[in-house]
């Protein structure tokens, strides 16, 4: 019997046509507008991305979370813990026994991974040299030791709910993280080469 998850049968419909994490990916890039409002205003449900058509990284990992739910996989969450910078959150999926990411960014270096990574550290470390700020200094640092299964959240609907998703964006800052480098090289500012600086904005919504 198919589960609808609270979705209304047209919404059901976009999301069961994506069917691939490369068909979310792409419906994330080209349908979905870069959500520029990071400074709390929305942490909008799957539901609401889906009708505004517009997501930023939370809002548009939660989306890609639902959309893996809905055709077969479970609903997953790693988040990427930066310094002078915005978090992250990628949705992660496995296939043949290796992990890869959905993901929405305003950099292009921090959206798709292919399913070619043995452990969550190697997806995460693949992030690493395409995660800068502004002022050109890479700054991931941690990120969330296990997947977060969204299922955990169906109690407030996550899916389908009309109010922002603030639980659930506050419960990745008390969740396990793991460093991933030494404290020591922790505190050493490193510099993003100038060309890889520039590919990485190619699109971005200024």
């Amino acid at each position: 019997m198919d589960v609808d998850f609270g979705l209304e049968r047209r919404e059901l419909s976009i999301i069961k046509r994506l069917s691939g994490p490369e068909k979310i990916q792409r419906f994330l890039d080209y349908d979905i507008g870069y959500n520029k409002e990071l400074g709390g205003e929305t942490c909008r449900s799957p539901r609401r991305v889906l009708r505004d058509r517009l997501a930023h990284c939370a809002e548009g990992a939660f989306f890609a979370a639902a959309a893996l739910r809905v055709n077969g996989h479970e609903p997953l969450i790693v988040d990427l813990e930066a310094v002078r910078d915005d978090d992250h959150l990628l949705a992660v999926f496995k296939e043949h026994g290796r992990w890869g990411a959905i993901a929405k960014s305003n950099y292009a270096g921090l959206r798709y991974r292919e399913p070619v990574y043995r452990t969550i550290r190697e997806l995460v470390m693949s992030y690493y040299e395409h995660y800068y700020n502004p002022a050109g200094e890479k700054t991931l640092r941690a990120y969330s030791t296990r997947p977060v299964n969204l299922k955990r959240f169906d109690r407030i609907n996550w899916m389908t709910a009309e109010e922002d998703l603030w639980e659930v964006c506050e419960y990745f800052c008390v969740v396990p993280h793991s460093r991933i480098m030494p404290p020591q090289a922790e505190r050493k500012r490193r510099r993003m080469d100038r060309r890889l600086y520039e590919a990485g904005m190619v699109g971005a919504v200024k």
